[in-house]
């Protein structure tokens, strides 16, 4: 892709997912994910409805009437966004592919954080670290991400979950929030993934598209692995084989739902086409 069309590229996300971020999830983040406490911010006079508990008995002494301290949240605050590159993620059977929905979805969050003054780091995987982009704060920042995001050529197009989690506990000593968008077609990673979630914030965003679960009647056709590259005839007529396929995409995502639930972490299934937004939405008001 050239320089001038990544550009027009990155602007027109930045334009949808800014707008969303600006008017819909901006609060809804600063609400599902709270700061590391409260710190003192100024002395003020006491106003009717005050709680008493917050007079500062130092200064009313001093100047003879009551004054109360005032608290403001202790923002500071990392979102790390976790991204699967893998050739699986260039699948899709609609006009967009699993790619496109989690560059959206993941600058509709990095602008959310913005907004409230978070930093925003970038990992990108495969089977190994593709990309690492240390958390700093800014719009600038945040349309570097995106650029990434579209034009990254990884070097493997398989997939280590597993990798990406061992990694984050190397670079991130404090606690973050980390957002993992992938399709979660990787080997097992629950071990990695329950000490990661003891320090870390985690939610993972499952991206499907809705022929990974379920075949159309269309007789036989040749599929290629994205990741593999192994090839097969699949008989599409045979309603076993179509029940097979289903069966499988069901017992994966029944997989990661319990998985991910049993290390206290965060799940979202969005499937390409359908809205995230309201995905999004559901998700930070039930948090």
């Amino acid at each position: 892709m050239e320089t001038k069309d990544i550009l027009k590229k990155v602007k027109k996300i930045e334009i949808k997912t800014k707008r969303l971020s600006d008017h819909i999830f901006s609060g809804e983040y600063h609400t599902s994910f709270k700061g590391r406490g409260m710190t003192f911010s100024e002395v003020r006079q006491y106003q009717f409805g005050d709680d008493v508990r917050s007079i500062d008995w130092n200064v009313t002494a001093r100047y003879n009437e009551p004054y109360i301290k005032v608290f403001e949240e202790e923002r500071e605050l990392t979102l790390m966004l976790i991204v699967d590159v893998s050739g699986s993620e260039n699948f899709g059977s609609l006009d967009e592919f699993k790619k496109e929905i989690v560059t959206e979805l993941a600058a509709t969050l990095a602008f959310s954080a913005t907004q409230n003054n978070d930093k925003i780091g970038l990992m990108l995987f495969s089977d190994q670290i593709e990309l690492y982009i240390p958390p700093k704060k800014g719009k600038t920042h945040v349309l570097r991400i995106i650029r990434e995001l579209l034009d990254f050529k990884p070097k493997s197009l398989k997939t280590n979950l597993a990798v990406a989690l061992e990694y984050l506990s190397k670079v991130m000593k404090k606690k973050a929030i980390v957002f993992i968008l992938s399709d979660f077609i990787t080997p097992n990673f629950e071990h990695t993934l329950k000490i990661t979630a003891k320090k870390h914030d985690i939610t993972g965003i499952r991206i499907y598209d809705k022929r990974e679960k379920e075949l159309p009647n269309v007789g036989l056709i040749h599929v290629v692995d994205s990741e593999s590259h192994s090839e097969q005839i699949i008989n599409t007529s045979d309603s076993a084989v179509r029940k097979a396929y289903t069966a499988h995409f069901l017992e994966q995502e029944n997989n990661f739902s319990k998985l991910f639930q049993k290390c206290g972490a965060g799940i979202i299934n969005i499937e390409v086409g359908e809205s995230y937004v309201k995905k999004l939405l559901g998700y930070f008001k039930s948090r």
